[in-house]
């Protein structure tokens, strides 16, 4: 059966929103690049996008209900129906479910009592909402939870437990690294690009964790001593273990000795004319 109009936002609501908009929409030379933060906004307003926010995009926009339910189903990030203060995303793509991810996903669907819907299951209290992420690219500290956005990393099936239990009860909950937690509605307005006003929070958000920069430290060398996987160019693999490269006999490197492609290019046509590429006749011959 066709739907019926959306109900506007209340007055008081809807000025507001107008005027975040507003400035929203000033930020682009052109305002449909404005959307995707337009639905962070309204979503902070319910908690996910409703038709109500739907038609409220479009009309600041000048676009159709239509084009902006496309974009707003398109991405994940974007309730479609209420959910919870907490949204609890469990990574189970297939790193993090090879190192325990699924394990954490079965355990919180029980203990939370939430049913089999992947999609996203909130609890009765609208505490917490439990989702599968497909990948939170943090493989690096698989397994991963993400909660409101923020990581929460090398989870167990017992530590995330605790966790939504945590959560429920109303008890402060520190992320492994980055911004302290907030609100679901909180989040959903900092990406519709307003500051963070809480103290310290921007100065939290920090770096690159420690493992991510292993791969960068052990090319370095910096990892452990010789512990350098790619030679300095000019060297050989061998040059790189040797601590009296002199001293050896020459020889012609073997295929695990030689460089990586990365760190010693390949000869192309343009650095090598005596072995071109491509082909040998004129164009139209």
């Amino acid at each position: 059966m066709p739907q019926l109009p959306a109900p506007p936002y209340p007055d008081e609501v809807r000025a507001v929103l107008e005027a975040d908009a507003k400035e929203v929409i000033a930020r682009y030379p052109g305002s449909r690049s404005a959307l995707l933060p337009l639905l962070h906004l309204v979503q902070s307003q319910e908690g996910y996008v409703s038709r109500t926010g739907i038609a409220f995009c479009a009309e600041q926009l000048g676009l159709t209900t239509a084009e902006v339910t496309a974009v707003a189903t398109f991405y994940t990030m974007y309730r479609r129906r209420p959910g919870g203060d907490y949204q609890v995303g469990v990574c189970t793509n297939t790193l993090c479910a090879v190192m325990g991810g699924d394990a954490i996903f079965d355990r919180l669907k029980e203990h939370l009592d939430v049913g089999h819907d992947e999609a996203g299951a909130t609890t009765d209290d609208g505490k917490v909402t439990l989702e599968h992420i497909e990948c939170n690219a943090a493989c690096d500290f698989a397994p991963v939870v993400m909660v409101n956005w923020e990581f929460f990393d090398n989870q167990t099936p017992e530590s995330a437990t605790r966790l939504v239990d945590d959560l429920i009860a109303g008890r402060t909950v520190e992320p492994t690294r980055g911004a302290p937690l907030c609100t679901y509605k909180e989040t959903a307005r900092i990406l519709a690009g307003f500051p963070d006003r809480r103290p310290g929070a921007v100065e939290a958000s920090g770096g690159a964790g420690a493992a991510s920069l292993v791969g960068l430290k052990l090319a370095r060398g910096e990892a452990a001593p010789q512990a350098r996987v790619v030679g300095p160019r000019g060297a050989t693999h061998r040059d790189a273990q040797d601590p009296h490269p002199e001293d050896a006999a020459p020889h012609d490197p073997s295929p695990a000795e030689r460089l990586s492609s990365h760190d010693a290019p390949q000869q192309t046509s343009a650095s090598d004319p005596e072995h071109p590429a491509g082909p040998a006749a004129e164009e139209g011959e």
